[in-house]
């Protein structure tokens, strides 16, 4: 599959969700994902064959974060009330980074965030690190670490205004550990498949559940939001 045709195609599901994309946003799109087809090869970047771009693997690693990023920065006028208002450098942390999806293509589409992606697994982070080079993302970093081993720094405590999960487990201890993160009134985001519950997660104070948004109806996807009270 060409660049153009894959960017045709990516057009045509992203329009499908609802999600009206620039041309330039586009083109940094298609190129994490050829980077995404080349690295998956040698290193388990994903479950999906990226071969000739199916449209679930597209949907699920593309379209999804793409719709997030449209409930969080009212892009093309298509924000929503209910969402969160992001300050002019929201700083996001991303838990169990892996491929880099939802972090990259949200952080492709919302330029002015602050990332840090947290990746235990070697080969994945340096795949990360590349993809940070090879499409010049500005303040943009990958911890090696488990999200756990954060704790023990304390300027991350407070510091962040979101952080995303998707393919980790959701128990108590963890959004326990993660709302550390938070600064008051942060969020945490959930990305959830079809094969997630639901309901929403319990949730203890600090914490409380916000709202589920749907993100690819195609594929059942949803967003659940957490927040950190004020």
């Amino acid at each position: 599959m060409t660049p153009r045709e894959f960017n045709d195609r990516l057009t045509k599901r992203a329009r499908k969700a609802n999600v009206f994309l620039e041309p330039q946003l586009v083109e940094s799109l298609g190129a994490y994902f050829r980077l995404l087809e080349f690295w998956n090869e040698k290193v388990n970047l994903t479950a999906f064959s990226l071969k000739d771009a199916p449209d679930e693997a597209i949907d699920r690693l593309l379209i999804e974060p793409l719709a997030a990023a449209k409930h969080l920065h009212g892009s093309h006028g298509q924000g929503h009330a209910h969402g969160p208002k992001l300050g002019p450098r929201p700083r996001l942390l991303d838990i169990g980074s892996g491929g880099g999806s939802p972090a990259i293509p949200l952080k492709l589409a919302i330029p002015s965030l602050n990332l840090v992606m947290v990746e235990s697994k070697t080969r994945k982070s340096a795949f990360l690190r590349e993809a940070i080079r090879h499409l010049n993302l500005a303040d943009s970093l990958v911890e090696t670490v488990r999200a756990e081993d954060l704790l023990t720094r304390p300027e991350l405590h407070e510091s962040q205004d979101l952080v995303t999960i998707r393919a980790v487990r959701i128990e108590q201890k963890l959004l326990t550990q993660i709302q550390a993160f938070l600064r008051r009134g942060g969020r945490i985001l959930l990305f959830r498949s079809t094969a997630g519950t639901e309901t929403p997660p319990p949730v203890a104070p600090p914490l409380v559940y916000e709202a589920t948004w749907t993100l690819v109806e195609t594929l059942r996807s949803r967003l659940v939001v957490l927040r950190k009270m004020l």
